[in-house]
């Protein structure tokens, strides 16, 4: 990073506090569905947004969320159901509002630049509505803001894929649109990349102000960008709250399954708890004899000195960088648990050792959902 003026501009990037602001509105989905066919996209999917508000939609490919992002842009028409914008539905028939007029940026995952406009020409495609001297002048404020000032005559062909998404971004946000609707941005980068254009970009998000809704499939990116998160599943919403609600109160397997890599271990609730061959956990919700999984977080174990605890023996260790990765088999379960051990110290293969488990996080499930 570099200092700029007194404030902190990341290498590659414009001066954060340059974007200019935009009037964010509330946007609502009443219950939508969307059927192609015989398929059922979305299925009775109600959601408010607050103005403002960064809204992450999370799930895997197929769940939706892009249909629903498509059908706030105005890009698709809903089969049943309302889409709102400041309260007025923008989707219903005679009266539907065409995307050009929703006031909504949208960011595709393929980016969908013009191969045959520069990138001034790109970004000042969507600024219509103003005379050719304003426009020129806010397509390239975007264009600074985002750090590619000096490629404005480039071409997108000319450009790398980090280079691409961020004049798709500044051309979404030169409008200075109320509401910014992203589809997979992150996806098409390399991890190191990908971190900084993630932050930059949430940056120049809080900065025009906009209600934005990010689709994602990875839940770091979902965790890192946004207000709340809404977790899908075959076209319904699962469970929607903070990060931190997800993560540590998780609705379902299915939603603890998405934040994390879990040790699952099945078990039968006897006298409300399951007993399992690492420890006996209480089953809080779940019936006398319901069949129930017992989930473990890496986090859980903590490998101690052999005699404390959990008996084990470490018969696997793959280096990791700031931590190993311990296979441990213990009595009792077919397959060795997969523990992080954090040095100082080194544990090597056939090692007997101790496992401390912190209860805290152990999650317990019924083994058949809804």
């Amino acid at each position: 990073m570099a200092r700029t003026d007194g404030m902190t501009q990341w290498l590659g990037w414009g001066r954060r506090g340059t974007a200019g602001a935009a009037i964010p509105v509330s946007l609502g989905f009443e219950n939508v569905t969307q059927r192609f066919g015989e398929l059922t996209a979305l299925d009775d999917v109600s959601l408010s947004v607050a103005p403002g508000e960064t809204v992450a939609l999370l799930g895997h490919s197929g769940c939706g969320k892009t249909t629903l992002l498509r059908l706030a842009a105005g890009v698709e028409r809903p089969s049943a159901g309302r889409v709102l914008l400041e309260g007025r539905d923008v989707s219903a028939p005679g009266r539907f509002v065409e995307p050009e007029d929703r006031g909504v940026g949208l960011v595709f995952q393929d980016y969908a630049l013009f191969p045959h406009l520069s990138v001034l020409e790109n970004v000042r495609f969507g600024l219509r509505g103003l005379g050719e001297a304003q426009a020129v002048t806010a397509a390239e404020r975007a264009i600074a803001r985002v750090g590619l000032a000096h490629l404005a005559g480039a071409y997108p062909h000319m450009l790398s894929g980090g280079e691409q998404q961020r004049v798709a971004l500044a051309r979404a946000v030169a409008p200075r649109p109320g509401v910014l609707l992203m589809d997979e941005p992150f996806s098409n980068l390399d991890r190191r990349l990908r971190d900084t254009v993630r932050d930059e970009t949430m940056s120049l998000l809080q900065e025009i102000g906009a209600t934005s809704i990010i689709v994602t499939h990875d839940p770091e990116d979902a965790m890192r960008v946004a207000d709340r998160i809404v977790l899908m599943r075959q076209g319904r919403i699962v469970q929607a709250g903070t990060a931190e609600e997800l993560y540590r109160r998780p609705a379902s397997l299915f939603a603890a399954r998405f934040f994390c890599d879990l040790e699952e271990i099945e078990g039968v609730v006897r006298n409300g708890a399951v007993e399992t061959p690492i420890g006996r956990f209480e089953a809080a919700g779940l019936a006398e004899g319901e069949q129930a999984v017992v989930c473990a977080r890496p986090q859980a174990f903590r490998v101690v000195p052999k005699g404390f605890c959990l008996a084990g023996r470490v018969v696997g260790r793959r280096f990791l960088g700031e931590v190993d990765q311990l296979h441990v088999a213990v009595n009792g379960l077919d397959a060795p648990l997969a523990v992080r051990f954090a040095r100082p110290g080194r544990v090597e293969e056939g090692a007997e050792v101790g496992l401390d488990i912190d209860g805290d996080e152990v999650l317990v499930f019924a083994a058949v959902e809804p």
